[in-house]
């Protein structure tokens, strides 16, 4: 039962098993949705997250080999993944840093352009657990994509998925429709959250390219083996029940030369494969709200 005090973030999703839904229906049997990650890494901040250790094991700042790392991607890695994309014609959401309007305005303008559909991702790329006010740094984000866009984004990603107990609430006071920080689910659910129900969209830690390549350092050819092993599933099973598949990927990572053509397979699996369709992530909530409306605030 929600209550006025702050408790567990499992509160705001009530348990649901996906045996016991009513069937949905959909244009296909799985709804995949490609998420492609832009941020903004500050060098006077500790990196999101590193690829090299630092020497002796002593953490510096300037942080140049890992800054570089992302820099990279923002460089060369992203026209790589762009390329991939828009050559297959495939809806993408751009799940953007605010700042990054500002500091990569060539990217945005690239995603912008290609008709991508943008998704807020924060101000600046940092756990939203650090941030001192969580609201400001919301608008300053919603507000900046709105100005460079011309539309106030429906949705949000939080850095590093992260959320303290308030951060649903505020995103739903600025007016979020959908997040993807809830991993919890292959078909959409709706988080109790005030002034109104926030729709969470599956998203995946496991069809990502940080865990696979940057943490547990696999292969290049990894993600598109797990790729077409969870399309396969997914594709068997929404023949009862439609699923929803995310495939997140970031510049610095599946944008690098020995990774990209692993990528454009996957993607090549994914346009082959019958009764799939891709699709953005506002379509996506459209689709299952026409369906199964939110509950009462």
């Amino acid at each position: 039962m929600w209550t006025d005090v702050p408790g567990l973030l499992s509160e705001r999703a009530p348990y649901s098993a996906i045996v016991d839904r009513p069937k949905l229906t959909a244009p296909a049997r799985v709804l995949v949705w490609i998420i492609v990650n832009v941020e903004h890494w500050s060098m006077s901040r500790p990196m999101p997250r590193t690829v090299l250790s630092p020497p002796m094991g002593t953490p510096l700042q300037p942080d140049l080999p890992n800054w570089a790392w992302h820099e990279y991607g923002m460089r060369v890695g992203f026209w790589r993944l762009h390329q991939a994309l828009t050559a297959r014609g495939l809806g993408v959401t751009l799940a953007i840093n605010g700042v990054v309007c500002d500091t990569y305005p060539r990217v945005a303008e690239a995603g912008l352009k290609a008709g991508w559909e943008f998704m807020g991702h924060g101000w600046v790329q940092g756990p939203m657990h650090k941030v001192e006010n969580q609201a400001e740094a919301i608008e300053l984000a919603m507000a900046k994509i709105a100005s460079f866009t011309g539309a106030r984004p429906r949705g949000w990603e939080s850095p590093g998925l992260t959320e303290t107990e308030t951060t649903l609430d505020l995103l739903s006071a600025a007016g979020v429709e959908y997040v993807a920080d809830w991993v919890l689910d292959d078909q959409p659910t709706w988080l109790q959250a005030r002034p109104n129900p926030v729709l969470s969209i599956p998203y995946s830690v496991e069809l990502n390219d940080i865990p696979v390549h940057a943490l547990a350092m696999h292969t290049s050819g990894e993600l598109l083996s797990r790729g077409e092993a969870q399309l396969d599933r997914l594709w068997e099973e929404g023949a009862e029940q439609p699923r929803v598949m995310a495939l997140s990927v970031h510049p610095y990572i599946t944008g690098v030369p020995h990774r990209i053509a692993a990528f454009e397979k996957l993607l090549d699996a994914i346009i082959a494969k019958p009764d799939v369709v891709v699709m953005k992530a506002g379509e996506i909530a459209d689709w299952y709200t026409q369906q199964v409306p939110a509950p009462t605030a």
